[in-house]
């Protein structure tokens, strides 16, 4: 089976497989995900000929979406989710930014994550503990959206909050489904943080 091969047919199969309900042209994968319109095409035509795909013509488009048929759906969705999936982005996009000390992903996506049932997603919650700058968070969930084809709320608190335990949705990410992405203890605020503090 052609899986695999390079980043963007992974990149690929990440956006139809955890996507299985919805319907792509070659030309919008490839827009979304930065990949030549040549390198999609001929990606995506080897997966349709493995019958990893399904597509059908509407017009002069032909649409495209994962085989949810094949008997490799569901172990490849899976192996998909935790190679490529969102977890793997937002590590990509958040941890590093400047004045960011924790970064955890909650809500659906960590649920289906940590093998809890339920319908899939229909966007990603991250927290960013720590002080930084909205305009560096916002930048890097538009980033992750674009990757993953899918909304990403990031939600920012001070360090002081996340280690207190007073925070309603604190508690209720500290006690359901999460993965903390990113942990660096030494992160202490000085002045200047709790002046610029957002949470």
């Amino acid at each position: 089976m052609p899986v695999f091969r390079s980043r963007h047919q992974a990149d690929l199969l990440t956006v139809l497989f955890l996507h299985p309900d919805d319907d792509h042209t070659t030309t919008d994968l490839a827009a979304r995900l930065g990949i030549p319109l040549t390198t999609a095409h001929r990606e995506l035509s080897r997966l349709e000929a493995a019958g990893l795909l399904t597509g059908r013509q509407v017009g002069r488009a032909r649409l495209l979406r994962a085989n949810t048929g094949h008997r490799a759906f569901a172990p490849l969705a899976r192996l998909l989710l935790v190679t490529f999936g969102p977890h793997v982005v937002i590590t990509e996009e958040f941890t590093g930014l400047p004045r960011v000390s924790t970064v955890v992903l909650y809500g659906s996506w960590a649920a289906r994550y940590d093998g809890v049932d339920g319908p899939a997603p229909a966007d990603v919650d991250v927290l960013v503990v720590g002080t930084p700058q909205r305009a560096d968070v916002y930048a890097a969930a538009e980033r992750a959206e674009a990757r993953l084809s899918i909304p990403v709320n990031p939600v920012v608190r001070s360090p002081a909050r996340w280690t207190a335990g007073d925070d309603p949705l604190i508690a209720t990410i500290q006690t359901g489904p999460h993965l903390v992405l990113q942990d660096n203890d030494d992160h202490t605020p000085d002045h200047n943080d709790q002046a610029n503090s957002t949470g």
